[in-house]
């Protein structure tokens, strides 16, 4: 086979774009097969990278099969494939099968691992791994130096970070941003602005990482003189201008410190907004009381072709709570209450209410809990109302029925039991059979009837039929 055939399949590889990769990924890898290829270690690699961009089951398939992993660079492109995925225990996999192969890591190895260790907040590892860079001379690598950094930030290890951090002998944008971010997490309010500051002097380039956490510390501290002196760099700077992020940002660092007029400004000003731009608008006005104008912004949002998360419906909650707008809240709760994952923020939003909140209220989160089989947000919202309108038996039924969804049969004979303690009276669900020629019935939630061994075996009968007839319909299709 002539080379240029190599060449240009392992061209079609490289020049594959994230909209075509799959696809060509799958063409090229028939023609490599048909034309008996798949022994050559390079085309192998660079169909590898290929479906690590699109398909990491097929990534790894094709890892797996290679004749041989000798070069660095499969194994790099698998367990950095693994780490951007978020599965740690599969790239923790591949990187122990690497150092069995006799293998030594090398500088695009070590960053990767050293991001699951600070993720998982495994510092034995991470520390491990450590001592394998002094080992092999990789102290002063600026890419390993700063995943070094950023693991030991993330442990809360700040002296071993800043140890790291003064060792460097080079330091770049990344390394700084790390830095800053590192104190600023960890409330270290001061030494975070001394180091953004030193940081500027050695490294004037403002990095857009770094911004939005000095922010983040201007806001949580309500420090607006430090947090308008950042506002004034980046007016200054053409790109940060125009980072959404860093708008966001400023929003909110301006709503935290007091500044409303000044957080509507930025709003206003920025070119670029997104999901995130209107829900920190929208918060805003919560945490200013300004429910009226929360709503507004939502509504605009959605005009704008903006779906919201949880984290926005959660705002503009938050907003109606604040402001004691009940009748917009519940519209806005009615319409979320059937979204699953967002009971705890609802429940949150409910209890934390100025007002005390109404029947209804309580009344959505019990039928969104129905909805979703939600036992422990139902129990909390049924309990409620029991105390609120005790004679409303719809709503013991609705917790039964819950209970009765997750075949907590006991738990659902007891809310029954506390209904007929209680008064509150419904006709319960009966079924009638005929034994013997005479009418048996069974009362839904009644598990105590007896009727002696030739009702028990009739009824066994019955089960027993059922459950043939279901096994016979579930083997013919």
């Amino acid at each position: 086979m002539p080379s240029i055939t190599l060449s240009s399949l392992s061209s079609i590889l490289r020049r594959c774009t994230h909209l075509t990769v799959f696809p060509h990924a799958k063409q090229t890898h028939v023609q490599i097969l048909i034309n008996g290829l798949n022994h050559d270690l390079t085309l192998q690699t660079d169909l590898l990278l290929a479906y690590s961009k699109s398909s990491l089951l097929y990534a790894r398939k094709v890892f797996d099969e290679m004749p041989e992993r000798k070069n660095m660079h499969s194994w790099n492109i698998m367990i950095s494939s693994y780490v951007q995925n978020s599965m740690p225990r599969e790239a923790l996999t591949v990187f122990d099968r690497f150092l069995d192969s006799g293998l030594k890591p090398d500088h695009y190895t070590l960053p990767p691992v050293f991001k699951i260790c600070g993720g998982i907040g495994d510092f034995s590892l991470g520390l491990t791994l450590h001592g394998l860079v002094v080992k092999l001379g990789f102290e002063n690598c600026v890419v390993v130096g700063t995943s070094v950094l950023d693991f030991y930030s993330k442990c809360g290890r700040l002296d071993d970070s800043w140890a790291v951090f003064v060792g460097l002998e080079w330091k770049d944008p990344a390394v700084w941003n790390s830095m800053v971010c590192g104190l600023a997490k960890a409330g270290l309010h001061r030494e975070a602005f001394d180091c953004f500051r030193e940081m500027l002097e050695n490294e004037p380039r403002l990095d857009p990482m770094t911004v939005p956490s000095l922010l983040s510390v201007c806001g949580k501290s309500g420090d607006v003189t430090r947090g308008k002196e950042i506002h004034g760099k980046v007016v200054k700077n053409t790109v940060l201008h125009k980072d959404a992020a860093v708008g966001n940002s400023l929003i909110d660092m301006y709503s935290k410190c007091g500044c409303l007029h000044d957080a509507e400004n930025v709003f206003r000003g920025l070119k670029t907004r997104n999901l995130v731009t209107w829900t920190t608008l929208i918060s805003c006005y919560g945490f200013h009381g300004n429910g009226i104008e929360s709503l507004r912004s939502f509504e605009k949002m959605k005009i704008s072709g903006f779906k919201p998360n949880k984290v926005t419906l959660t705002a503009v909650l938050a907003g109606c709570s604040h402001s004691g707008l009940i009748e917009q809240a519940k519209k806005i709760f009615g319409s979320i209450r059937s979204r699953f994952g967002l009971f705890n923020e609802a429940l949150g939003l409910v209890q934390n209410m100025k007002t005390v909140p109404p029947a209804s209220v309580w009344g959505a989160l019990l039928a969104g809990s129905l909805v979703h089989r939600n036992v422990k947000i139902g129990e909390t919202a049924a309990r409620r109302l029991f105390e609120i309108e005790p004679e409303n038996v719809s709503n013991y039924v609705a917790l039964c029925g819950i209970y009765d969804s997750r075949g907590m049969w006991s738990d659902a004979s007891r809310v029954r039991s506390e209904m007929r303690r209680s008064g509150v009276g419904k006709t319960p669900g009966i079924s009638s059979v005929s034994i013997g020629g005479q009418i048996r019935n069974f009362y839904q939630g009644n598990f105590n009837c007896s009727f002696g061994k030739e009702s028990d075996e009739r009824l066994k009968g019955i089960i027993r039929t059922l459950l043939l007839v279901h096994s016979e319909i579930h083997i013919e299709f």
